[in-house]
């Protein structure tokens, strides 16, 4: 019998034993990457037979910028850099010339095809780019397009205490740009953060936020899986396709199946790049439809054909605000003077918002961020 006993202390010590060299390895694979502290930020990634490994990030000041990391006695490759200035940054890994994302860091953007590591320095600009206190809900929604002619999925945000209240809201349709979907704005804008904060914050009016998908040919983002259909924007017949089923599908089917006002007065469009365009092209098509525009780095043409005809039909229809925003270093930037010059001319109210940087995310969340502020009111 004490043999036994014996035996069995000596089993489950050797178990106990075993399990907590193991529970020890385990604890010394964690391997925390970003780790950003108060002067610098540390990457990590696990790579025991690679020769080399190298580190690019959005933050450098050349695309092609990157730098050495350092290998431990485990495998274990790091670099501490100075920490950027508040933003959001996107980075990866370079492991004996394959790129790869961080897989210690659950926090990915998906910018068309490709997802990116994502790092969110914290600090007075990117305050509401973290999660409120009070969040609103993100829905996936299908609706059906006869313009188009065929099933479109969008992103409606709606905000917080929009499921316990009576009351309606007003809709902000927020446009993405070329490359984008119906998911950009939510995941590289950081739609729903910047909204749920300025909301909370009370600086904003609680609203409807549509993120359609600007794509006709698509029924959804490329990650659906699902077929395309090919459109010619050069053909007459299609080229105003996508801002048509704006006023005569989604907003329809909006004001139908959400607690929205139907007026001008509480609808809102704003969009980036082709966004941006679609933006001036609906505003200038189908004038009145909406009291707030919001066109952000883009612009007209020199001699655009009409313009002072369709700028001339906005004015007449009236609106509330016409704010738009270009960085100097912007490839549109002419175009975005351009426009400037146009709206003087033809005397329709506006502001022009100018901001360091050129066509880029940076700016975009700086926009939303900013004209959200002025909706509604």
């Amino acid at each position: 019998m004490k043999q036994k006993f014996l035996y069995s202390f000596i089993c489950l010590f050797i178990f106990l034993n075993t399990f907590s060299q193991e529970l020890a390895n385990f604890r010394r694979a964690v391997i925390v990457s970003p780790e950003i502290g108060e002067k610098t930020v540390t990457f990590r990634i696990s790579a025991p037979q690679a020769k080399l490994v190298r580190l690019s990030g959005s933050w450098m000041k050349s695309n092609d910028s990157s730098t050495n990391m350092s290998k431990d006695s485990v495998g274990v490759w790091s670099v501490s850099v100075p920490k950027p200035s508040p933003e959001l940054y996107t980075y990866n890994f370079n492991v004996d010339g394959l790129t790869s994302n961080d897989v210690n860091n659950v926090f990915l953007q998906r910018d068309g095809t490709r997802y990116l590591s994502v790092l969110l320095v914290p600090g007075d600009l990117t305050a509401n780019y973290f999660e409120a206190n009070q969040h609103g809900n993100l829905r996936k929604v299908w609706y059906n397009s006869p313009t188009i002619g065929k099933d479109r999925r969008m992103y409606v945000y709606t905000p917080y205490g929009y499921e316990t209240s009576t009351e309606s809201y007003p809709v902000l349709y927020l446009l993405h740009g070329g490359g984008g979907d119906e998911d950009a704005w939510s995941t590289m804008g950081r739609a729903c953060q910047i909204l749920d904060n300025l909301i909370e914050k009370k600086l904003a009016v609680p609203m409807i936020c549509v993120m359609p998908n600007g794509n006709p040919g698509q029924q959804a983002a490329k990650t659906s899986m699902l077929e395309e259909t090919a459109f010619d924007y050069r053909d007459t017949k299609t080229a105003n396709l996508y801002i048509t089923s704006i006023v005569k599908d989604i907003i329809p089917y909006v004001e139908k199946n959400f607690r929205a006002i139907s007026k001008p007065d509480s609808r809102a469009v704003a969009g980036l790049s082709m966004g941006g365009g679609h933006t001036l092209s609906v505003t200038n098509e189908f004038p009145g439809t909406f009291s707030y525009i919001c066109p952000l780095s883009i612009g007209f043409r020199e001699n655009q054909a009409d313009i002072d005809t369709k700028l001339q039909g906005v004015k007449k229809a009236g609106y509330k605000l016409y704010w738009f925003g270009c960085g100097s270093e912007d490839f549109l930037w002419e175009m975005a003077k351009t426009m400037d010059a146009a709206l003087t001319k033809n005397g329709l109210q506006h502001t022009f918002y100018v901001t360091p940087g050129g066509h880029t995310w940076a700016n975009w969340r700086v926009y939303l961020n900013t004209f959200g502020q002025l909706l509604f009111k």
